[in-house]
């Protein structure tokens, strides 16, 4: 009787032990799955190693009155410039990000000074959402749940930042399983509530050294209390330049 219960025990202690062996492979396999969605979306953002410029529009709805605001983005890897190029009272407003670091500068300035990515740059607009791309750097990914959006499966991922100068704490991510775009972000605060929905279309194409590739024409960002009030961010002309090191170099700006 004694070797009959060891026996059950040893089995059990075994299966046991192979159910957990097999939890671990398949997070494993989740955790390596959202690397490479989060990866793949970046791509159709801005993530490219090879220099990229493009010309953002800012179109802000709020609180009944709208304006308009025009830049001129370069990023290259890690690095991004960004200048105001309209209305006349913000012309030649420079914003740099070196890595996780964000610079502000205009002609009235000595130098450069160090803002935040999270300070509203228009409207539902922070700093970090004209030229921030790399999310896969910046969040740990994990897998919430697949859902079908329009007949489509996409992935939902939430997005935890690794760092506290990040535009987002928390986002949670809608990736197509078919074409690894990113339609919808809800971004959220540090209790899991969502202030901002993020909404992105892919009109554009870009040509890589290695391939073409879609990239974003427009994200719209809306308030989550009050959908009245929204920011589109629309992307034109995006095209592959060589881009100097030396632009992206904040003592350049100084007086």
């Amino acid at each position: 009787m004694k070797k009959y219960i060891l026996s059950i025990s040893l089995f059990a202690l075994l299966f046991g032990l192979e159910l957990r062996a097999d939890d671990q492979k398949n997070t494993q396999k989740e955790d390596t799955l959202a690397i490479s969605l989060l990866k793949a979306s970046d791509e159709a953002r801005g993530s490219v190693t090879e220099g990229l410029v493009w010309d953002s529009q800012i179109e802000t709805v709020e609180d009944g009155e709208s304006n308009t605001r025009n830049f001129v983005v370069k990023a290259k890897d890690h690095d991004a410039f960004v200048e105001a190029t309209s209305p006349a009272r913000n012309k030649g407003e420079i914003y740099i990000f070196n890595d996780r670091n964000m610079w502000f500068y205009k002609p009235s300035l000595k130098k450069p000074v160090s803002i935040s990515a999270r300070q509203k740059l228009s409207g539902q607009a922070s700093n970090g959402d004209i030229a921030s791309t790399h999310y896969a750097r910046d969040y740990t990914p994990t897998i919430e749940k697949t859902e079908l959006l329009s007949g489509e499966k996409f992935h939902v991922l939430m997005l935890k930042a690794k760092s506290e100068n990040l535009t987002y704490d928390m986002i949670r991510y809608w990736i197509s399983d078919k074409t690894k775009l990113a339609a919808r972000a809800e971004f959220l605060n540090l209790q899991g509530k969502a202030f901002k929905i993020g909404e992105m279309e892919y009109g554009n194409l870009i040509t890589t050294a290695e391939k073409k590739v879609p990239f974003i024409s427009r994200l719209t960002i809306t308030d989550a209390k009050y959908p009245q009030n929204k920011s589109t961010i629309n992307y034109k002309a995006p095209h592959i330049e060589q881009l100097a090191s030396s632009l992206f170099n904040v003592s350049n700006l100084s007086r």
